[in-house]
């Protein structure tokens, strides 16, 4: 096994050889060398590993390195087809953005912006200035600002107000967002102290009146926007909060997670989720939400409230670490405004769109798709399928998403072989399986990706990806 690995010829022989010429030719040579080099690391595991027992040909090892060169010039973030039915798909991206923030992205993206100018004035200006009359529109907030994250949000808002004093929340709502990242550890390097009250199940008013003391700082509340409580269960209301906050001269914010705007629910006909107006209506005085969840944009976390306590944090310092860039304030702003009219919002905004699709229309969708597949790919078993689907990212924990389902099988190979397939086609095909098959749910496919999503199902199925 030693010898055969080293019958294998050096980097420099391969490279004179005429095999190599029309890869030296074509990129560069430093570039051929390194997929050389980690082409040859995998043939020698294979010899050494007994995978492989003979020294391979030139050819081979020059495809090999072919091989190895696609997967370097292969971007890391790909763009992949969801057909999972889950809208906001964290692993995913979650919300992808509307035409208008797209078109946003391109014209902010291809040149210089007034990022930081102020044209009206010809003088500096405030990049957290472009999106808060829209949010404060809206919502009726007092001011806003935005920030990277969620998390982010919630701790400029504690450390602004509570930093080296105590937040006082209930042991009910320590979440975990993911990622094992936990509220009791945002609280900690907000650099505020967490004082927890009531128990896991029930917590009551006056747990939060014992707690309060001279070094309470903030009185925090966090949605449990990614999990339900049933049973034994008792919570304080935001407006109970409130009250307690305003009769010890506290401040209270309030962590929304998913962050329904106001009269969301009604206009699209999802089940009640708090929205950040009633929220600031019901005493909040810093409410925090995400972009990218039921907002439908893109990453970014948004900050409501007082006038004066947004003021503070557009202040601190730390405020200089967690700020977005262009790029997300053009995106975002675009879907905000997409939101003035609610119609536009659910026609527009694919997130919205995907939660609240008909399930008779994703019916007809499934099937007109199948029968495409089943004509392309002789070979498949294809059936249109009743199925559930989650609306993802936290949001809407225990709903459930009428929705309909290619199943897809082939004969000798496995459900995972079939997964695998779609997984490393072109674009990727990313779907899920339900116990002896593939499930590929049309409801997240994007209307423009419907040709390729075709194409790569059908390549994937029939072995040709």
């Amino acid at each position: 096994m030693t010898d055969a690995r080293r019958a294998i010829p050096s980097v420099d022989v391969l490279l004179a050889s005429g095999e190599f010429v029309e890869l030296l030719d074509a990129r560069p040579r430093s570039l051929v060398i390194a997929a050389l080099r980690r082409a040859l690391e995998g043939l020698r595991a294979e010899l050494a590993e007994g995978r492989r027992t003979a020294v391979p040909e030139r050819a081979e090892i020059a495809e090999a390195t072919r091989r190895e060169l696609a997967a370097m010039e292969t971007p890391s973030l790909r763009r992949v087809i969801n057909a999972t039915g889950v809208p906001l798909h964290t692993n995913l991206g979650r919300a992808p953005l509307p035409a208008a923030a797209r078109a946003a992205l391109e014209t902010v993206s291809g040149g210089y912006s007034s990022l930081e100018y102020d044209i009206e004035h010809g003088a500096r200006g405030s990049r957290h200035d472009h999106c808060s009359a829209l949010l404060s529109e809206l919502t009726g907030a007092e001011a806003a600002l935005v920030v990277n994250n969620n998390a982010a949000a919630v701790v400029l808002a504690l450390n602004e107000l509570a930093e080296g004093l105590e937040v006082i929340v209930s042991r009910g709502e320590l979440v975990e967002i993911g990622e094992t990242f936990r509220v009791p550890e945002i609280i900690a390097k907000s650099g505020a102290r967490i004082v927890e009250v009531g128990a896991t199940n029930r917590t009551h008013p006056g747990d939060y009146e014992k707690a309060i003391g001279p070094d309470t700082g903030a009185l925090l509340k966090v949605h449990r926007s990614n999990f339900q409580q049933a049973g034994f269960v008792s919570d304080v209301e935001i407006d109970e909060v409130a009250a307690i906050a305003r009769r010890h001269e506290l401040p209270v914010v309030h962590d929304l997670g998913s962050g329904m705007l106001p009269d969301a629910e009604r206009a699209f006909g999802f089940p009640w989720e708090p929205n950040v107006r009633a929220s600031l209506d019901a005493g909040a005085d810093v409410v925090t939400f995400s972009g990218d969840k039921l907002l439908g944009g893109p990453q970014a976390g948004v900050i409501l409230g007082r006038a004066d306590l947004v003021g503070r944090l557009r202040r601190n310092p730390l405020l200089r670490a967690l700020r977005v860039g262009k790029l997300t304030i053009a995106a975002l702003e675009a879907t905000l405004r997409l939101w003035r009219d609610l119609d536009v919002a659910r026609a527009q905004v694919p997130a919205l769109a995907m939660i609240g699709a008909d399930p008779a229309a994703l019916r007809e969708r499934a099937e007109r798709i199948a029968r495409t597949l089943r004509e392309r790919c002789r070979e498949a078993e294809i059936e249109v399928a009743a199925d559930v689907a989650e609306v993802g990212g936290g949001s809407y924990p225990g709903l459930e998403l009428e929705t309909w389902v290619l199943r897809i099988g082939v004969s000798g190979r496995s459900e995972r072989e079939l997964e695998v397939a779609c997984r490393r086609s072109t674009p990727p095909v990313i779907g899920r399986l339900r116990g002896d098959a593939l499930c590929l749910d049309p409801r997240t496919v994007l209307p423009d990706e419907e040709a390729e999503f075709i194409d790569s199902t059908t390549k994937a199925l029939t072995g040709d990806g």
